[in-house]
């Protein structure tokens, strides 16, 4: 079965939040709520990279251990997802996220702040699959659609994957190989014919 993971190459972010718009128009997310943004790293300075974060669905995932209702669970997929039914509003789970994933639509006190929402990597709830409750809490169910997440489909230079994690590292593992070797892998041989072909010579003028 495969494993669901996020992964955002931090060399073809462009800080465009494509992907932020996406998840929110497509899951309808409550105002002041973001599922998914963009940090950018050394604002201005030499070496500045930007990375797409939200739910990284853990293997052993810390909101899921300190939920004292215990509202989280995992998919056979890997995903984590939550009840928000169960749902008591704590904010625990935002505490123990070293994502910050875990949002909430109302800034206040204990058991004021309104049932958490978090990226569902477009997976749905407990619900019937893309059923209009399940929609309405949650989003969009586009896993059961044998669809992507809308963030990463999105995703204008491919930067933020998501999927299957062996073949996520796979296709990162590549990127890295090839990457930085010169003209021969990304310049316009690569694009226009093959690195070793030499530009045809103009004919000699008569």
């Amino acid at each position: 079965m495969a494993r669901m993971k996020f992964l955002c190459d931090a060399e073809r972010c462009i800080e465009c939040n494509g992907c932020v718009t996406a998840c929110k128009n497509v899951n309808e997310v409550p105002w002041g709520v973001n599922r998914r943004r963009v940090v950018t790293l050394n604002d201005g300075l030499p070496g500045e990279r930007s990375i797409s974060v939200a739910c990284m669905h853990c293997s052993d995932a810390p909101c899921m251990a300190v939920c004292p209702v215990d509202c989280f669970y995992r998919t056979e997929e890997g995903v984590v997802l939550h009840d928000k039914d169960l749902c008591i509003g704590c904010g625990y789970c935002f505490y123990a996220c070293p994502f910050g994933a875990p949002q909430f639509p109302q800034a206040g006190a204990f058991g004021l702040r309104g049932k958490m929402d978090k990226c569902t990597f477009c997976a749905g709830g407990p619900e019937k699959d893309n059923s209009a409750e399940e929609f309405r809490k949650y989003g969009e169910n586009r896993l059961a659609m044998g669809k992507l997440p809308a963030c990463a489909e999105m995703c204008s230079t491919k930067a933020l994957l998501g999927g299957d994690g062996d073949v996520i590292a796979d296709i990162y593992r590549q990127r890295v190989l090839t990457r930085g070797k010169g003209s021969e892998v990304w310049g316009w041989g690569t694009a226009y014919g093959k690195p070793d072909q030499k530009p045809a010579q103009a004919a000699p003028k008569s």
